[in-house]
C-alpha cells in the first residue's frame, strides 16, 4: 500500500471519527442504582453530566454501599453508551480497516 493510499484512509477515519462524535452529539444513558437512590446521566462523549444522590445515602455508615452504587451506575452507563456507539458504528458501515 503507498503513502498516499495510507494517507487517504486516515483522512476517511478521520472523517469518520468526526461524523460519529457528531451522530453521538444528542445522545445520553440514564442508570439507577440501589433502588432509584443514586441516578447517573452520561452523555455521548461518555461524560457524567449528571449525579442525583439520594440524601439517606449520604450517611458515613452508608459510604461503602454508596460508593458500590455509583460504580454500579457507573459502569452500567459506559455499557449502554458502548452498545449506542456500536450501533451507530454500523448504521456508518463501519470504520475502515475495522471488520
Amino acid at each position: 500500500m503507498s503513502m498516499f493510499s495510507k494517507l487517504k484512509q486516515f483522512k476517511d477515519l478521520r472523517d469518520q471519527g468526526k461524523k460519529l462524535q457528531g451522530a453521538l452529539e444528542g445522545e445520553s444513558v440514564t442508570t439507577r442504582a440501589m433502588g432509584d437512590k443514586v441516578v447517573m446521566i452520561m452523555d455521548g462523549n461518555m461524560r457524567l453530566t449528571g449525579l442525583t444522590i439520594d440524601p439517606e445515602l449520604l450517611n458515613p455508615q452508608k459510604k461503602a454501599s454508596l460508593e458500590n452504587a455509583i460504580k454500579d451506575a457507573h459502569d452500567e452507563a459506559l455499557k449502554k453508551m458502548q452498545r449506542i456507539i456500536a450501533g451507530k458504528m454500523q448504521e456508518m458501515g463501519g470504520f475502515p480497516g475495522m471488520k
